[in-house]
């Protein structure tokens, strides 16, 4: 979908300031720590990533321009436990649920980190689909997107790459957005920087990205 979170190409935002090293959790109160925690203690049943993801996108520009990182967190898991009836905007608005029907396990630090490290898998699938490209061949990307969850850049839309690699089938976002497991061949396209950003990008640059087949068409 077109919304505010994809700010890539888009000027006007200043530089990014990058420090060496893994950015630490600010706040001295720990609620960042217990937002990260509760991330990984599966508070959302049934949330796939494709949904949070989504569910992200959808948020007022004026709120995703100014929430900090971890606020952004905050607010979208508030929001897919109203969905799924986890919690109602009554308990919200309490500040507790009055009668859990279901009390969550209390889980360790090393519990969370283990379900951590579990996360980390794969997302490739079987499929009986034969690719429709292959190394070499000149794509164009589809230059509208729908209002679901894409993982097609806008910035990089209606735009001419070569397929440099082919990684097999891999779950759609798109799909999974809508808690449909579909598997779809995955591609890494190469695009000239000038493609993208026109005569003032540098010549010798390229942009590479992982793309869906559905994204594509063959020149």
């Amino acid at each position: 979908m077109d919304g505010i979170h994809d700010l890539g190409g888009i000027q006007g935002f200043g530089p990014i300031p990058v420090a060496k090293g893994d950015a630490a959790f600010r706040d001295l109160a720990n609620w960042e720590k217990r937002m990260w925690g509760l991330s990984r203690s599966n508070i959302a049943r049934g949330v796939t990533i494709d949904w949070y993801r989504h569910c992200i996108e959808r948020m007022v520009p004026k709120d995703y321009l100014s929430f900090a990182y971890f606020n952004k967190w905050c607010t979208t898991y508030l929001v897919l436990l109203i969905d799924n009836g986890t919690v109602s905007m009554e308990d919200v608005m309490r500040g507790h649920v009055d009668r859990p029907d279901q009390p969550i396990d209390a889980k360790s630090l090393e519990d969370v980190l283990n379900i951590t490290r579990k996360a980390n898998r794969s997302f490739e699938t079987r499929s009986l689909a034969t690719p429709a490209f292959s190394i070499g061949d000149q794509v164009t990307t589809h230059r509208l997107a729908t209002g679901n969850h894409t993982r097609l850049p806008r910035y990089a839309r209606a735009a001419r790459g070569t397929i440099i690699a082919h990684h097999g089938s891999h779950y759609l976002p798109d799909m999974g957005a809508q808690g449909i497991e579909a598997g779809e061949n995955l591609y890494t396209v190469a695009f000239a920087a000038t493609e993208l950003w026109g005569g003032q990008a540098d010549r010798r640059d390229e942009v590479m990205l992982d793309l869906w087949e559905s994204y594509l068409v063959q020149v």
